[in-house]
């Protein structure tokens, strides 16, 4: 079967033919062919012609121009598969070397500014996302991709389907959660904006489901209105979630379990900045024998 495209070269055809062998996602797929072009950009000619040389050049072209830690390293590595896997060529990425990403604390929002942040968005859809979103520690992609048969009452679970990493997994339903999941299915079935087996949170068209973008904008609208000064973002919610559980001294492992993560590693950050776990430890000075 043919399934090249007008207007793509064969050798950008071929590279998109290997990455969907492998199923890449399809951000991943945007973000590797982004790379070779900036690597075309900077040799004005066909990538394939690059030495090793040239790679090393590129890099630090990269660097000199400010290119940040993470779009560096994702550059190289979109890189790293196109001379790898699509030209078979490896051994020139060599002289090329991925860079140490700065490690940085999330900004955690206090229980009472999640409160009013929520209570500070007025669409009942977009407060309903949102609540998901910090009530059971759910990524923004995460929170779209529900359907409306993923909530199971009865074992108090909401099925997180090819989340992060193509996993599946359960996430927390909380009685108070699900109170308002079906008031918010009440309200919009009523309207007729949300269909017995579609999506929990359908976008204009009840076919599709809210975006990405929709949610990003009604969590700043909420933040703005509420006074809070923090930078917001969707993925705050869910720090926010993992930082409130540790407080209230879940253990890190469940709470790993909940959110997803591979490694217990990824979840340990919470635990520099879990404010009420940090006031309950006594400081060796405190304990000193008086002289």
């Amino acid at each position: 079967m043919n399934r090249s495209t007008p207007g793509i070269t064969p050798l950008r055809q071929r590279m998109l033919e290997d990455m969907h062998l492998r199923k890449l996602e399809p951000k991943t797929q945007t973000c590797y062919v982004r790379a070779v072009r900036r690597l075309a950009e900077f040799l004005e000619r066909s990538p394939d012609t690059a030495t090793a040389e040239e790679l090393r050049l590129f890099q630090l072209h990269l660097v000199d121009q400010g290119t940040s830690p993470i779009t560096l390293n994702a550059t190289l590595t979109g890189l790293k598969f196109f001379f790898s896997v699509t030209l078979g060529r490896g051994e020139l990425m060599a002289k090329t070397s991925s860079v140490r990403v700065p490690q940085t604390l999330p900004v955690v929002l206090s229980r009472e500014e999640v409160a009013r942040l929520i209570g500070a968005v007025t669409n009942l859809k977009h407060q309903t996302a949102l609540t998901v979103a910090y009530g059971a520690g759910l990524r923004a992609g995460e929170v779209i991709a529900l359907k409306v048969g993923d909530i199971d009452s009865q074992r108090m679970t909401l099925r997180v389907e090819q989340g992060k990493g193509a996993k599946d997994r359960y996430a927390m339903l909380s009685p108070l959660l699900l109170e308002r999941l079906r008031a918010w299915w009440r309200v919009a079935h009523a309207q007729g904006k949300i269909f017995h087996k579609g999506w929990l949170f359908p976008g204009l068209d009840p076919m599709d489901p809210l975006t990405a973008r929709q949610l990003n904008r009604a969590i700043l609208a909420g933040a703005n209105a509420a006074g809070i000064d923090k930078r917001v973002t969707m993925h705050s919610l869910r720090h926010a979630f993992a930082t409130h559980l540790l407080e209230q001294k879940v253990d890190i492992r469940v709470i790993q379990v909940l959110l997803g993560h591979k490694k217990l590693e990824t979840t340990s950050i919470y635990t520099h900045v879990a404010t009420a776990v940090l006031r309950e430890v006594v400081s060796p000075l405190d304990v000193l024998p008086t002289p």
